[in-house]
């Protein structure tokens, strides 16, 4: 894991962390007002944005990490490289970075397996002033996933 600022990133990654902060924009939070986006860099190139959905019922909301995962899964998407997380209040940035929480890390970790590929992921303040990456396995260390159950993943993952 690492910090870095947006000048220093790679233009895919500077790319892929403005189509996340684009899509934050789109978020529906009435209950939080915490406005969410992502993005997947996709291995056939494509970008796959989401954004944070609320729900009067709580347990029904979905981040805007599984929001992206979903979108390209309907898109037979399931092979990615990399995947930006970036938010902000309704009326102020970040001071600190936005991670995924514990369930779009294991979903994101299934994503990685799926990809034969341990995901970079950055994620951003809100002003892009600091930045961190870091790869799947460290923010989701001894996880398991469909690999670890035995299953064949071949069938599943898509383009």
């Amino acid at each position: 894991m690492y910090n870095i600022d947006y000048l220093h990133l790679d233009h895919a990654q500077q790319r892929l962390l403005d189509a996340a902060a684009k899509a934050m924009e789109t978020a529906y939070n009435p209950y939080s007002s915490f406005y969410v986006g992502a993005a997947l860099l996709a291995q056939n190139g494509k970008i796959i944005t989401g954004a944070n959905v609320e729900n009067a019922a709580y347990g029904s909301c979905i981040c805007a990490e599984r929001s992206a995962l979903v979108r390209a899964n309907a898109m037979n998407i399931r092979r990615f490289e990399k995947v930006t997380v970036i938010a902000r209040a309704v009326d102020a940035p970040t001071s600190e970075v936005t991670a995924p929480c514990g369930g779009c890390r294991q979903m994101l970790y299934e994503a990685a397996q799926l990809s034969d590929k341990d995901l970079e992921v950055i994620m951003s303040t809100t002003k892009k002033d600091k930045i961190v990456i870091a790869k799947m396995s460290e923010l989701l260390p001894l996880a398991s996933g469909p690999k670890d159950l035995g299953i064949n993943l071949a069938q599943y993952r898509g383009k």
